[in-house]
């Protein structure tokens, strides 16, 4: 038994089915792909922008290291360039403090030999005028060229 096909059903099924895909389309297909589109193409943008945020920020870091590093040369520079102005004035100093000791010292030795030479001469008249005494008391008679000396410093 064969059963022919019913054209007018068919194509009321194909006219219909052309009618509801036009409509779901409309009404559906399309606001869901573009929704997709949409959000496929925010994705991407906000993908792009956290690339050049990540790129941005590789850049400051780079950057900032690049700073911190050449403030950190100057830094040691300017202290390097503080310690020997402070090494400097600290051997200016000691050499000051050397050179006052140097002529302190031979301010007490040009002294102390003034002293000395002074009581060479002291003990030189000291000696001579016992010497003096001593020979009158051997000889019992006052010397001659010591009473002229005796009687001048009398």
């Amino acid at each position: 038994m064969h059963i022919p096909p019913n054209w007018g059903t068919f194509f009321t099924l194909i006219v219909s089915f052309l009618v509801f895909w036009f409509i779901f389309s409309r009404l559906f297909f399309k606001p869901y792909l573009n929704l997709l589109a949409a959000r496929e193409h925010r994705f991407k943008d906000l993908n792009d922008r956290t690339e050049q945020l990540l790129r941005d920020a590789r850049g400051a870091e780079q950057e900032r290291e690049e700073r911190l590093a050449a403030l950190r040369r100057d830094e040691i520079a300017r202290r390097e360039t503080e310690r020997r102005a402070a090494e400097a004035k600290a051997a200016e100093i000691m050499e000051a403090a050397k050179a006052a000791a140097r002529e302190s010292l031979e301010q007490v030795r040009a002294k102390i030999e003034q002293e000395l030479k002074a009581a060479e001469r002291e003990l030189q008249q000291m000696g001579d005028n016992l010497a003096a005494q001593l020979a009158e008391r051997v000889l019992g008679r006052p010397l001659n060229g010591n009473a002229a000396a005796d009687n001048s410093s009398d």
